[in-house]
């Protein structure tokens, strides 16, 4: 909405906005509604979440439902409405990556720095085990994660620091972030690859972790792809 569209009150605080709409047929009303949750999630620069869209609908608007009919007028289009960080916002569909990289290409110093191999497993293991400390990390790979490559993801806003760990020292633990989630593509963390299915595969093991022993094959860097492929953006 367009500053020159928002009525001001005396006191320059913006008027209130009529959510309801009982002045319209209910077919305009719920075009209304569309237009005010795609124009919010369109002009936010993150996620938005629910109890944001609610303030510009009335208070018997179902959301999903708005949300499912802009998804469908949006799907001949290059861009699409997904739900990602405990919100929704408007994305590129993955289809026109290669052109959109044809044409703005990668400038030095701008965007998202690709994570290494080594950062990207490191990311993976905190997303499954959080809240998790850097010892209990450094236990898992059978090698110390520096603080370097911690400091990595923290730039990145991909971790944060969590709880205090009960050990002695009650050293920091780290935890995934909605930056995270945005950038996987991931509503929460209950969306993450299936962790079971890792264990059969022999990739992962929680007990092994909490053991500070290492699966075998990870110890040797075998089967990190595998693992990886479900956490590429």
């Amino acid at each position: 909405m367009s500053q020159a569209s928002i009525r001001r009150k005396p006191d320059d605080q913006p008027a209130l906005l009529d959510t309801e709409l009982e002045h319209l047929p209910p077919e305009l009303r719920w075009r209304e509604w569309m237009g005010r949750v795609e124009a919010v999630i369109f002009a936010a620069s993150e996620p938005v979440p629910r109890e944001v869209l609610a303030r510009v609908v009335g208070k018997n608007c179902n959301l999903d439902l708005v949300i499912d009919d802009i998804r469908a007028e949006l799907a001949g289009r290059p861009y699409e409405l997904v739900s990602v960080a405990g919100g929704w916002q408007h994305r590129t569909k993955k289809v026109f990556g290669d052109a959109i990289h044809a044409a703005f290409g990668a400038p030095a110093g701008q965007g998202t720095k690709e994570l290494s191999q080594s950062e990207a497993l490191v990311l993976m293991c905190i997303a499954y085990f959080q809240p998790i400390t850097r010892g209990e990390l450094s236990s898992f790979f059978g090698k110390e994660v520096s603080r370097d490559l911690i400091g990595v993801l923290r730039a990145q806003e991909l971790i944060a620091s969590g709880p205090r760990s009960p050990r002695p020292g009650a050293p920091y633990t780290y935890v995934t972030t909605k930056t995270f989630l945005s950038q996987f593509g991931l509503d929460t963390l209950r969306q993450l690859p299936d962790f079971e299915a890792l264990e059969d595969a022999g990739l992962l093991s929680r007990e092994k972790l909490l053991a500070g022993d290492i699966p075998v094959g990870l110890a040797s860097g075998e089967g990190e792809e595998d693992v990886l492929e479900g956490l590429v953006p």
